[in-house]
C-alpha cells in the first residue's frame, strides 16, 4: 500500500497575498481521495522529529535561534516565512514526515510526503521558505541507524538543492544530484555531486533526453540503497518562478523515468514534493498528484 505523510499543520497561515501556495498542502490528498487514488488508509500523521535527528544535519546554532524565534531580521527574511513557534513545529512535523515515509519505503519500495523537499535549507541557515531539510534529515537518520549505506539524492524541483549540497559536501555515503535551471534563485549555487544547469525555456524533448542520458548511469556508477526523489513542479512551462518551458505531461514522464530506475534497480524510495509556483493552483496540484499516481501504478 501507498503510505504517504500528511499532517492538517502543513497547511500554515501566511500573511494576505503571500506567493507560497500553502492551499497545495490541503487539496493534494483531497483531490488524490476524489479521483479513487487512496483512501483515508493510505494517509499517516507523522510526530514530531526528535531533537538528536535534526542536529545530524543542522548546527546547534542555528537550531537553537529557530526553537527559540531568535533568527536575526535578515535571517527571518531569507526564509521567506514569518517566524512563529507553529512554523517551526510544522517544520518539525515535515521532516518527521520524511523519515518515517523513508522507513515505510523501505517496506514498501516507494513512499512519499505531502510535504517536503525543502533543499534551500543549509546546515546552518534557511531559505528560500525552507527551515529544516527533510530529506537530508532523513538520509542521516538512515545513515546512522545503519539503514542504508549510500545514498542517492535526485532533485528535479527547477532550484538548485543548495543546502542539500552544503550539507552533504563532505560525505561520501550520499550522492546529491541537482537537475535545475541555470540563471535562477538561488543565485549563488552550491556544489553538488552531479549538478546538471538547464538553459531557460528548455522543453520537453531536450530535457527528459539529458535525463534519459544521465540518470542510468548516475545509478550504475553510485549503485546506491536508498533514493530520495524530490519530485517539485516548478519545471512547468506556466510556472512564475521556474524559467523552464516543460508540459504536464513531460513531468509525468520525469516521474515515470525516476520510478522505473528504482523499482528496476529493487532501490527503496522516498518521494517529497517539492517546489510549484504556476498561477493556477490547479496545475499545481495536477502536476502533483500525477506523481502520486504514477507511482501507484508502477509499484502497486
Amino acid at each position: 500500500m501507498l503510505k504517504i505523510a500528511y499532517h492538517h499543520k502543513y497547511i500554515h497561515p501566511l500573511p494576505s497575498g503571500h506567493r507560497f501556495p500553502m492551499l497545495k498542502y490541503e487539496l493534494i490528498p483531497l483531490q488524490l481521495k476524489h479521483q479513487g487514488v487512496i483512501t483515508d488508509e493510505n494517509l499517516f500523521a507523522p510526530g514530531l522529529c526528535e531533537e538528536q535527528w535534526i542536529l545530524l544535519t543542522h548546527d546547534k546554532e542555528y537550531w537553537d535561534k529557530l526553537k527559540n524565534q531568535t533568527l536575526s531580521y535578515q535571517e527571518e527574511r531569507r526564509t521567506g516565512f514569518p517566524l512563529s513557534a507553529s512554523l517551526v513545529e510544522r517544520e518539525i512535523l515535515i521532516a518527521q514526515g520524511t523519515i518515517e515515509a523513508a522507513e515505510f519505503a523501505l517496506k514498501h519500495g516507494v513512499a512519499f510526503n505531502v510535504a517536503g523537499g525543502t533543499h534551500h535549507a543549509g546546515s546552518n541557515w534557511g531559505e528560500g521558505f525552507c527551515l529544516l531539510n527533510d530529506q537530508a534529515i532523513a538520509s542521516n537518520y538512515l545513515l546512522n541507524n545503519k539503514l542504508a549505506t549510500s545514498i542517492l539524492i535526485v532533485d528535479l524541483d527547477v532550484h538548485q538543492g543548495n543546502g542539500t549540497a552544503e550539507i552533504f559536501k563532505d560525505n561520501p555515503h550520499v550522492f546529491t544530484l541537482s537537475a535545475h535551471a541555470e540563471k535562477n534563485f538561488p543565485f549563488r549555487k552550491e556544489q553538488s555531486d552531479l549538478d546538471l544547469a538547464l538553459p531557460v525555456g528548455m522543453k520537453d524533448d531536450a530535457y527528459l533526453n539529458l535525463l534519459h542520458r544521465t540518470l542510468p548511469g548516475v545509478f550504475a556508477q553510485i549503485k546506491p540503497d536508498f533514493v530520495f526523489y524530490l519530485s517539485g513542479v516548478d519545471v512547468l512551462a506556466t510556472d512564475k518562478l521556474g524559467k523552464l518551458a516543460l508540459s504536464l505531461e513531460a513531468c509525468q514522464q520525469r516521474d515515470q523515468l525516476v520510478f522505473e530506475l528504482c523499482h528496476r534497480h529493487k532501490v527503496p524510495v522516498q518521494v517529497s514534493m517539492g517546489g510549484g509556483y504556476s498561477e493556477d493552483i490547479k496545475i499545481i496540484v495536477d502536476a502533483h498528484c500525477n506523481t502520486f499516481k504514477t507511482a501507484n501504478e508502477i509499484y502497486f
